[in-house]
Protein backbone atom coordinates (compact mmCIF):
# COMPACT_ATOMS: atom_id res chain seq x y z
CA UNK A 1 0.00 0.00 0.00
CA UNK A 2 1.24 3.69 -0.64
CA UNK A 3 1.13 6.43 1.40
CA UNK A 4 -0.74 9.39 -0.26
CA UNK A 5 0.00 13.16 1.05
CA UNK A 6 -3.35 14.71 2.71
CA UNK A 7 -3.66 18.57 1.48
CA UNK A 8 -6.98 19.28 3.20
CA UNK A 9 -6.95 22.72 1.23
CA UNK A 10 -6.51 21.27 -2.79
CA UNK A 11 -10.25 21.13 -3.15
CA UNK A 12 -10.70 24.60 -2.61
CA UNK A 13 -7.31 25.40 -4.80
CA UNK A 14 -8.55 23.41 -7.54
CA UNK A 15 -12.24 25.05 -6.94
CA UNK A 16 -11.00 28.64 -6.85
CA UNK A 17 -8.75 27.76 -10.28
CA UNK A 18 -11.92 26.76 -11.91
CA UNK A 19 -13.99 29.70 -10.79
CA UNK A 20 -11.12 32.15 -12.38
CA UNK A 21 -10.94 30.07 -15.50
CA UNK A 22 -14.72 30.43 -15.77
CA UNK A 23 -14.64 34.32 -15.12
CA UNK A 24 -11.91 34.96 -17.35
CA UNK A 25 -13.31 36.95 -20.00
CA UNK A 26 -9.62 37.44 -22.23
CA UNK A 27 -9.18 35.82 -25.31
CA UNK A 28 -5.36 34.46 -26.44
CA UNK A 29 -4.97 37.75 -27.64
CA UNK A 30 -5.79 39.76 -24.65
CA UNK A 31 -8.73 41.03 -25.84
CA UNK A 32 -11.98 41.74 -23.18
CA UNK A 33 -15.17 40.00 -24.41
CA UNK A 34 -16.85 40.79 -20.93
CA UNK A 35 -20.11 41.85 -22.62
CA UNK A 36 -20.41 38.89 -25.34
CA UNK A 37 -22.98 36.02 -24.90
CA UNK A 38 -20.91 34.00 -27.26
CA UNK A 39 -17.41 33.80 -28.92
CA UNK A 40 -17.24 33.11 -32.60
CA UNK A 41 -14.00 31.01 -33.30
CA UNK A 42 -11.53 33.40 -35.50
CA UNK A 43 -8.65 32.65 -37.43
CA UNK A 44 -5.71 35.84 -38.28
CA UNK A 45 -3.21 35.17 -41.06
CA UNK A 46 -0.79 37.52 -42.18
CA UNK A 47 -0.38 37.81 -45.85
CA UNK A 48 2.20 40.25 -47.95
CA UNK A 49 0.35 43.12 -48.42
CA UNK A 50 -2.89 42.64 -46.02
CA UNK A 51 -4.07 40.97 -42.40
CA UNK A 52 -7.11 38.71 -43.01
CA UNK A 53 -9.68 37.70 -40.14
CA UNK A 54 -11.88 35.27 -40.71
CA UNK A 55 -14.83 34.55 -38.22
CA UNK A 56 -16.87 31.93 -37.66
CA UNK A 57 -20.71 33.49 -37.53
CA UNK A 58 -22.89 30.85 -38.54
CA UNK A 59 -26.69 31.81 -38.53
CA UNK A 60 -26.06 35.83 -38.11
CA UNK A 61 -27.54 38.21 -40.95
CA UNK A 62 -24.21 40.53 -42.70
CA UNK A 63 -26.30 43.32 -42.01
CA UNK A 64 -26.56 42.22 -37.91
CA UNK A 65 -22.83 42.70 -38.02
CA UNK A 66 -21.01 45.90 -36.96
CA UNK A 67 -16.90 46.62 -37.83
CA UNK A 68 -15.22 49.27 -36.74
CA UNK A 69 -11.67 50.38 -36.56
CA UNK A 70 -10.53 53.29 -34.13
CA UNK A 71 -7.35 53.92 -32.46
CA UNK A 72 -5.52 50.97 -33.69
CA UNK A 73 -8.25 48.54 -32.34
CA UNK A 74 -10.98 46.78 -34.93
CA UNK A 75 -14.16 46.06 -33.33
CA UNK A 76 -16.23 43.35 -34.12
CA UNK A 77 -19.56 42.70 -33.04
CA UNK A 78 -23.24 41.45 -33.50
CA UNK A 79 -26.16 39.56 -32.59
CA UNK A 80 -27.49 36.43 -33.40
CA UNK A 81 -31.37 35.63 -33.00
CA UNK A 82 -32.64 33.10 -31.00
CA UNK A 83 -35.28 31.20 -32.78
CA UNK A 84 -38.42 30.51 -31.06
CA UNK A 85 -39.13 27.16 -29.95
CA UNK A 86 -42.19 25.98 -28.13
CA UNK A 87 -41.82 23.44 -25.18
CA UNK A 88 -44.19 20.96 -26.91
CA UNK A 89 -41.50 20.37 -29.49
CA UNK A 90 -39.51 18.20 -26.66
CA UNK A 91 -36.07 19.87 -26.55
CA UNK A 92 -34.00 18.26 -24.34
CA UNK A 93 -31.04 20.35 -24.98
CA UNK A 94 -30.07 23.64 -26.95
CA UNK A 95 -26.30 23.77 -27.42
CA UNK A 96 -26.06 26.29 -30.11
CA UNK A 97 -25.43 29.86 -29.17
CA UNK A 98 -27.56 32.75 -29.51
CA UNK A 99 -27.20 36.69 -28.16
CA UNK A 100 -24.76 39.23 -29.04
CA UNK A 101 -21.00 38.84 -29.32
CA UNK A 102 -18.26 41.22 -29.11
CA UNK A 103 -14.50 40.98 -30.36
CA UNK A 104 -11.85 42.89 -30.09
CA UNK A 105 -8.32 43.14 -31.99
CA UNK A 106 -4.72 45.38 -31.58
CA UNK A 107 -3.88 45.99 -35.12
CA UNK A 108 0.11 46.60 -35.60
CA UNK A 109 1.35 49.79 -36.63
CA UNK A 110 1.37 48.34 -40.39
CA UNK A 111 -2.26 48.25 -40.60
CA UNK A 112 -3.94 50.64 -42.76
CA UNK A 113 -6.83 52.25 -41.66
CA UNK A 114 -8.30 53.17 -45.10
CA UNK A 115 -8.03 49.95 -46.59
CA UNK A 116 -10.24 47.75 -44.58
CA UNK A 117 -13.01 45.87 -46.38
CA UNK A 118 -15.05 42.74 -45.08
CA UNK A 119 -17.86 40.46 -46.60
CA UNK A 120 -20.13 37.48 -45.49
CA UNK A 121 -20.14 34.15 -46.79
CA UNK A 122 -21.98 31.42 -45.66
CA UNK A 123 -21.27 32.59 -42.21
CA UNK A 124 -17.68 33.12 -42.28
CA UNK A 125 -16.85 37.07 -41.96
CA UNK A 126 -13.95 37.48 -43.89
CA UNK A 127 -12.05 41.24 -42.15
CA UNK A 128 -9.33 41.88 -44.67
CA UNK A 129 -6.62 44.82 -43.45
CA UNK A 130 -4.62 46.37 -45.49
CA UNK A 131 -0.94 47.06 -44.99
CA UNK A 132 0.84 50.72 -45.12
CA UNK A 133 2.79 50.90 -48.10
CA UNK A 134 6.55 50.46 -46.88
CA UNK A 135 8.28 54.29 -46.63
CA UNK A 136 11.30 54.42 -48.77
CA UNK A 137 14.82 55.48 -47.30
CA UNK A 138 15.82 59.02 -48.78
CA UNK A 139 18.91 60.17 -49.18
CA UNK A 140 19.65 63.62 -47.71
CA UNK A 141 22.47 65.55 -49.27
CA UNK A 142 24.98 67.57 -47.20
CA UNK A 143 25.17 71.12 -48.08
CA UNK A 144 28.14 72.46 -47.63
Amino acid sequence: MSMMRYEPWSLLDQMRREMDRAMDTRTSEGSSVATSDWVPAVDIKEEKDSFLIVADIPGVDPKDIEVHMENGMLTIKGEKEAEKKEEREGYKRVERSYGSFYRRFSLPDTADAEKISAKSNHGVLEVRIGKQEEVQPRKISVNS
